[in-house]
C-alpha cells in the first residue's frame, strides 16, 4: 500500500490543477449559463457520437455525400447523367432474355384456357432462350437435371401440391418430412444431440436467419450496435442481412491464397462483434476459408461463428468417403462453429427453393424464431421469414435425399471432384491464364495478366458457354455440376478455352464489348451508387412487359433526368 502513496499524491495534484482551471473558466458565469452550457455540450456530444458511430463507416458516408453533391453540380452533373443513360441503354440492350419478345399477356383471358392450351403455351415459354443447360455448358445453375429424378419429383410435388407446413395439424406427414430433412443434415455435418435447424427457401434466407439470430442474441447481451466480421469473398446475402437487420458489416480482406486473413479478423474483433463468418467454400473462387483458425477466435472471444456452406455443403460432406479428403475440418466437429448453412437445392440435387440452416445448440435457433403473442388472429409463431411455405418443395427435397441416398451422393461427389481436378490440372497448363488460389471443391476461377479476361468470357459465350463473371479481381468461373461430368463436356470446354485464347492473342489491343465491357467499366467507377443505379436496369428488366427501345426504360418508366 505504501508503494502507491506517491502515485496517489501525483494524481491528487493533477486533479486539483484541473478543477482549479475549470473553476477559473467558469468564474463570473451565472448559474443558468452553466446549466445551458452543460445542456448544449451534452446535446453536441450525443449528436457527435451518433454521427461518428453508425452502421455505415464515416469514410463510406463521406464518399457518398461527395458524389451526391458532385452530381448536383450543373455542368458536371449533366455529363455524369449522360454517361449513366448510355450505360443504362447498354445494359438494356445486352439483356438476352428481352430479345425477340414481341408481345406479352397483360390481362386475364376473358375465358379460361383448356388444359391442352395451357400446356401448349407452357411449352412455348419453356423453349425460349439460346442456352441449353442440358448440354453441360452452364456454370452451376442446374446441378443434376437427371430425367428419372425429375419424373419422381413431379409425382411427389403432385401429391403435396396443396400442402403447407404452416398447418402441421392438417399436414402432419409434411411436418415429419421437414424435421427429417433437418435431422439428416445435422447428422451429415456431425451435429451433436442438441444440434437443430430449419428449412428455408434458399441460401440467402438461411444466411439471413443466422444473422437475425445472432443480432437478437447480441441485443440480449447488451450490444446496441452489433457488428459481423465477414470475408470480402463471402456471399452478398450477408450484405443483404446487414441492410435488412441494421447490422454493421465489417469486410475482412483475403490473403494471396484468397482465404480470409485470420489476423485481420482478429484485429477487427471488438466489444460489438456479434458473429464471425467463413465460407466452405466461397462462391467466387471456390476456396475453403481457414475455419479451424477462425473457430479458435470464436472460442477465445465467446463469439458465435457461422460457416456458410450453401454452395458446396452437400459436396464437402461426402468428399472424404469419395476419396478426396479435405485438408481441414469445417463442420460441427470444430469447436466454436455454432451454425452452418447448406443448400439442398444445389449439390443436394433437390428442386429449387430449399436449403437448411443448422445450429450446434437449440439456444441459438430460438433467436431465429419470430413470435407475435398478442395478434388478434391468434398467437402467431414462424420459424423463418415466410409464413406459408410450399409443402411440395419440402416433400420433393425429402424424396431426393431418400432416393439418392449416401452411396448416390458419394458417387456423384466422386465424379464432380474428379472432373474439377482434371479441369484445374489442364487449365494450369495453358499460358496467359491462371487459376485463383488453390480450390479444393468444384469451382475454378480463371484470371489473366496478359489480356482482359472478359474477352475470354465473351468468346466462350459465343460458343454456347454461360460462365459467371466476377470482379475485384477481374475473373470468370466455372462451377462444375453433374452435367459437366458427362462424356466429352470437360474436353470440349478445354478446347473452346484454348481456341478462344488463340483468337485473343491475335489482337491483344482489341476492345472488350458486351457484358464484359459493362463489368470492366463498373469496376473502375469510384461512385458505387452509380453502379447500383445501373444495376437497377437489370432488375427492372426482369419485370418488363414492354419491348425495350432507346426512348423507354424497363416497365415503360421514363428515362432518368
Amino acid at each position: 500500500m505504501d508503494a502507491i502513496i506517491p502515485y496517489k499524491e501525483i494524481l491528487q495534484m493533477y486533479w486539483e490543477k484541473a478543477t482549479s482551471f475549470v473553476n477559473a473558466q467558469c468564474d463570473g458565469l451565472e448559474p443558468w449559463q452553466l446549466v445551458g452550457l452543460t445542456f448544449s455540450s451534452t446535446l453536441v456530444s450525443v449528436w457527435l457520437h451518433g454521427f461518428l458511430f453508425q452502421s455505415e463507416s464515416l469514410t463510406s458516408r463521406t464518399k457518398k455525400q461527395f458524389f451526391k453533391l458532385l452530381r448536383k453540380m450543373p455542368f458536371i452533373g449533366a455529363i455524369i447523367q449522360k454517361k449513366i443513360d448510355e450505360a443504362l441503354n447498354d445494359v438494356t440492350s445486352s439483356l438476352s432474355f428481352l430479345k425477340d419478345e414481341k408481345d406479352y399477356i397483360k390481362a386475364l383471358p376473358e375465358q379460361g384456357m383448356s388444359q391442352p392450351e395451357v400446356l401448349e403455351k407452357m411449352k412455348e415459354y419453356s423453349s425460349k432462350g439460346d442456352v441449353r443447360w442440358q448440354d453441360g455448358k452452364v456454370s452451376g445453375t442446374v446441378y443434376s437435371g437427371e430425367e428419372k429424378l425429375t419424373h419422381l419429383l413431379v409425382k411427389v410435388y403432385e401429391e403435396f401440391a396443396w400442402s403447407n407446413p404452416l398447418h402441421p395439424d392438417i399436414f402432419p406427414g409434411l411436418r415429419k418430412m421437414e424435421a427429417e430433412v433437418v435431422r439428416i443434415a445435422c447428422t451429415l455435418f456431425n451435429g451433436g444431440p442438441n444440434s437443430c435447424g430449419a428449412m428455408t427457401s434458399g441460401g440467402t434466407e438461411s444466411i439471413l436467419m443466422a444473422c437475425k439470430a445472432y443480432r437478437d442474441l447480441a441485443y440480449e447481451r447488451g450490444i446496441k450496435q452489433p457488428e459481423m466480421l465477414v470475408p470480402v469473398s463471402a456471399h452478398a446475402a450477408f450484405d443483404k442481412a446487414a441492410h435488412y437487420f441494421g447490422l454493421k458489416l465489417i469486410h475482412i480482406p483475403l490473403t494471396k491464397a484468397m482465404e480470409v486473413d485470420v489476423q485481420a479478423m482478429r484485429r477487427a474483433i471488438s466489444k460489438n462483434t456479434a458473429m464471425l463468418v467463413c465460407s466452405a467454400p466461397q462462391f467466387p473462387h471456390g476456396i475453403m476459408d481457414p475455419i479451424e483458425e477462425v473457430a479458435e477466435l470464436a472460442v477465445k472471444y465467446k463469439i458465435p461463428f457461422h460457416v456458410d456452406a450453401c454452395l458446396g455443403g452437400f459436396l464437402i460432406a461426402f468428399m472424404d468417403k469419395a476419396g478426396f479428403p479435405l485438408k481441414h475440418q469445417f463442420d460441427f466437429r470444430v469447436k466454436g462453429v455454432t451454425s452452418i448453412s447448406a443448400d439442398t437445392h444445389k449439390y443436394g440435387y433437390a428442386p429449387k427453393g430449399s436449403s437448411v440452416v443448422l445450429y450446434s445448440d437449440k439456444k441459438y435457433r430460438s433467436y431465429q424464431f419470430f413470435i407475435a403473442p398478442d395478434w388478434q388472429g391468434g398467437i402467431y409463431a414462424s420459424p423463418s421469414v415466410a409464413g406459408s411455405r410450399p409443402g411440395g418443395i419440402i416433400a420433393a427435397c425429402w424424396a431426393t435425399l431418400m432416393h439418392i441416398g449416401e452411396s448416390g451422393y458419394v458417387e456423384a461427389t466422386k465424379r464432380i471432384i474428379k472432373t474439377a481436378r482434371f479441369l484445374e490440372s489442364e487449365l494450369r497448363k495453358i499460358d496467359s491464364i491462371f487459376i485463383l488460389g488453390k480450390p479444393e471443391v468444384s469451382v475454378l476461377s480463371i484470371g489473366s495478366d496478359t489480356f482482359d479476361i472478359y474477352r475470354l468470357s465473351n468468346l466462350l459465350a459465343a460458343k454456347g458457354w454461360n460462365l459467371n463473371v466476377l470482379q475485384f479481381p477481374s475473373s470468370i468461373h466455372l462451377c462444375i455440376t453433374q452435367l459437366h461430368t458427362k462424356s466429352g463436356v470437360a474436353e470440349q470446354f478445354l478446347k473452346d478455352v484454348k481456341d478462344s485464347i488463340e483468337e485473343i492473342m491475335k489482337d491483344l489491343d482489341a476492345k472488350t464489348t458486351g457484358m464484359g465491357a459493362i463489368y470492366g467499366m463498373a469496376q473502375s467507377v469510384p461512385d458505387r451508387s452509380l453502379v447500383a443505379e445501373i444495376s437497377q436496369a437489370y432488375l427492372d428488366g426482369l419485370y418488363s412487359t414492354d419491348v425495350p427501345c432507346s426512348e423507354k426504360h424497363m416497365n415503360g418508366s421514363p428515362g432518368h433526368h
